[in-house]
């Protein structure tokens, strides 16, 4: 008999969990990174980052390196899949989410369209 492989469906990459980290180190204790879809945006939907101590038993919980982020069920029905970075460059620092499911986004990467 083999094991089940389960896989997390959001993956939380360790660029992304080092800045979430740093983040929570200046925020009240229990705090945590919710990433949410909301329609809206350039492309039809926009991702959402908002820092809160609120959370749902429903909720998806990646934890990394110190960071906590959570995603509610509404919104891992768009991130499914997905891949959650931060990037440090010459056009800015901001979390990037790569979106297997998305068949447009726009050019400031916060939204996309399925």
């Amino acid at each position: 008999m083999t094991e089940a492989v389960l896989e997390t469906p959001v993956i939380l990459t360790e660029n992304a969990a080092q800045r979430v980290a740093e983040i929570l180190k200046t925020e009240p204790a229990g705090s945590v990174l919710r990433v949410g879809v909301d329609g809206g945006g350039c492309s039809g939907f926009q991702y959402t980052y908002n820092i809160t101590q609120d959370r749902s038993v429903e909720d998806l919980v990646l934890q990394r390196d110190g960071a906590t982020v959570v995603i509610d069920q509404i919104s891992l029905d768009y991130l499914r899949g997905c891949q959650i970075d931060f990037i440090d460059d010459l056009m800015g620092r901001m979390f990037k989410i790569s979106n297997p499911a998305a068949t447009a986004s726009c050019g400031c990467c916060s939204s996309f369209a399925v």
